[in-house]
């Protein structure tokens, strides 16, 4: 199990907080009044959640950095403390008296608790250790019967990417075997005709960029040198829980792509320059080919873009769409709301694994349709719309949960928290006070003998309101 690190010194001083006290309790003046002032938020290393106002520049100019400085400065002297203790983020809740008197509780961080987003309150909590959500542990499907493309020309190839980087420095057989060690796969032939031309290392390209640039125009991306390849598995997609678990991965008959995570089969050597990776593919769909080659869009974590049916045809510029696909029917993940649809009974099925009740006006939702559903894997519901929330208790395949603090509250009253979850996360909306939500989180992770969410106590005087 992963130990808690405590918060260094610096980040238990209160003056180190001061500033973004201060700056909060401004924000709030109107409501300044005989009882405390309640403020709360988040700060990370690379970013911060504070219900600030920002002024609003004249027109036809930009907000600049001075216009927030004072917030960038206390921002920036929170961080500084967080860096020297060693702590990515840190979520905090305050009572300030109007005499200026306050305690500021700091918020974990826990190694089983994720951070929450744009909010003071805890994220997923991982009930299990180290584990991942469904689509993040799927394998590609068996491709024995794939095989490359027509197009696949490896001597053409090199001979191509010769006449385009005459002057180029290629990888030796010895540098690309030690690059399949590496990586545990041996590399298709066209994908080692290319480093045979060019190994793609900046040392070789010396300090001017027009040399790296021609070699990324002759093969039409920013090349990685062979030492720089990797495999595109699952972790190297990123996401948290409560936006993983309502994934799924679908490969349907016609797809040239299995619609996985990441696969072992996905070796990327190179980026499109805006964020989106390029990858040759060795586990391609059932109507794909080995060594296609595809795209792993930075905004999405689940499935690839076909580029092209080769790497040779990738080169010389004869690119390959594959067809939009209709959504699955019926879906495997159900939005159920007043925009969607408009009864559980309409979205369960044998095969549904995701199921999302959002907004509804309506009577509250039974559950029933969904109960001994074999696949159902993750239920997110929001504040008010389950009419028995004990319901939950015969869902006996949930790994991932996430209801509102009343409904939580009610699951840990009966003891029918669903001991066959990984993770779990509490929806609070708007200003709730991040205190009750971090002992009901609490609670759970007791439940799985999981680190608690611990609150450091500081006490402190911001002195009078100006």
């Amino acid at each position: 199990m992963a130990t808690q690190k405590p918060l260094g010194q610096s980040i238990r001083d209160f003056a180190t907080w001061q500033p973004v006290l201060r700056l909060l309790r401004a924000a709030k003046a109107d409501e300044t009044g005989a009882e405390p002032l309640r403020v709360a938020g988040r700060i990370g290393r690379s970013g911060w959640s504070l219900a600030l106002p920002h002024p609003v520049p004249p027109r036809g100019r930009a907000l600049r950095t001075e216009d927030v400085q004072d917030e960038l400065d206390a921002v920036e002297r929170v961080q500084t403390a967080m860096t020297e203790a060693g702590v990515d983020d840190v979520a905090f809740s305050a009572e300030i008296e109007p005499t200026g008197t306050t305690v500021l509780r700091l918020l974990g961080p826990s190694p089983a608790v994720e951070p929450g987003i744009g909010t003071p309150h805890p994220g997923a909590l991982v009930l299990i250790e180290d584990s991942l959500p469904e689509p993040w542990r799927r394998l590609p499907d068996p491709t024995h019967e794939a095989r490359p493309a027509s197009s696949a020309d490896p001597e053409s190839l090199e001979r191509t990417l010769r006449e385009r980087l005459p002057d180029a420095i290629g990888a030796t057989e010895g540098e690309i075997a030690a690059a399949e060690a590496r990586l545990g796969v041996c590399l298709p032939e066209e994908l080692k005709a290319l480093y045979r031309v060019t190994r793609a290392r900046w040392e070789d390209w010396g300090d001017g960029y027009e040399t790296a640039d021609g070699v990324f125009e002759a093969v039409r991306c920013e090349l990685s040198s062979v030492d720089d390849l990797y495999i595109a598995e699952a972790s190297t997609r990123h996401c948290l829980w409560e936006h993983a678990a309502m994934e799924a991965v679908v490969t349907r008959p016609d797809s040239a792509v299995q619609g996985v995570v990441g696969s072992p089969g996905w070796i990327v050597f190179g980026e499109n320059g805006g964020g989106d990776r390029l990858a040759v593919d060795l586990t391609p769909g059932p109507r794909g080919h080995t060594g296609q080659i595809i795209l792993l869009s930075h905004e999405e974590s689940v499935g690839a873009e076909l580029l092209a049916d080769s790497l040779t045809d990738w080169v010389l510029d004869r690119e390959t769409r594959e067809r939009r696909h209709r959504e699955e029917e019926p879906p495997l993940v159900a939005h159920v709301n007043h925009a969607s649809v408009k009864s559980i009974r309409e979205a369960a099925h044998p095969r549904l694994e995701v199921l999302s009740i959002g907004v509804w006006d309506g009577a509250p939702f039974s559950l029933s349709p969904v109960i001994g559903l074999p696949r159902l894997r993750t239920l997110a519901a929001y504040a008010g719309t389950l009419a028995d929330p004990l319901e939950i208790a015969e869902l006996t395949s949930l790994e991932f949960l996430e209801l509102g603090p009343h409904d939580w509250r009610v699951l840990l009253d009966a003891g029918a928290v669903p001991r066959s979850l990984s993770a779990a996360s509490i929806k609070a909306y708007g200003d709730h006070d991040p205190l009750p939500i971090v002992a009901i989180a609490n609670e759970i992770l007791a439940l799985w003998d999981r680190p608690q969410i611990i609150q450091t106590v500081l006490e402190g005087n911001l002195g009078p309101l100006a």
